[in-house]
């Protein structure tokens, strides 16, 4: 997809945390609440449960997935593990030993929150841009930040 509006830096940063999170969005989007921990309460192990928990909130947080699903701020990890009552954080570096873990785990996400890949939803994005682009008097800038969201 042609992105030529984006400056250089907008562009890096799409799906991936840019900057610090702020203590109030991490109260407000990583906050896991029952349903989610309902959720992570079905892994065994700190690391599955911090793993688990990161790729949710990430999620949440981006719209997408990670490639590496522990590529966090510090910030977030510390408070997803403070949630969780995990003493020792750094126990989640073995959240990747199995690569399939994570597959698993963003399936079960995408299944328990009604996330779809962007593949399946494709068609209805183009019609969606291309009315706004007609009906509105909103960029290339504005149309794609609505729709990344």
């Amino acid at each position: 997809m042609p992105v030529e509006f984006l400056t250089d830096d907008e562009a890096a940063a799409f799906g991936r945390y840019a900057g610090t999170v702020s203590q109030g969005d991490l109260e407000r989007v990583f906050f896991l609440d029952d349903e989610d921990r309902a959720l992570v309460e079905r892994r065994r192990g700190d690391h599955m449960k911090l793993g688990f928990s990161l790729q949710l909130v990430t999620v949440r947080w981006l719209g997408t997935f990670l490639e590496d699903p522990l590529d966090v701020p510090v910030a977030v990890l510390d408070f997803v593990a403070e949630q969780l009552v995990v003493a020792d954080s750094s126990q989640v570096k073995r959240y990747t030993e199995r690569a399939k873990t994570k597959l698993d785990h963003q399936w079960e996400i995408r299944q328990a929150y009604g996330l779809i890949e962007l593949s399946a939803a494709e068609a209805e994005l183009r019609a969606w841009v291309a009315a706004r682009s007609w009906t509105t008097g909103d960029g290339p800038k504005a149309i794609f930040n609505d729709a990344a969201g």
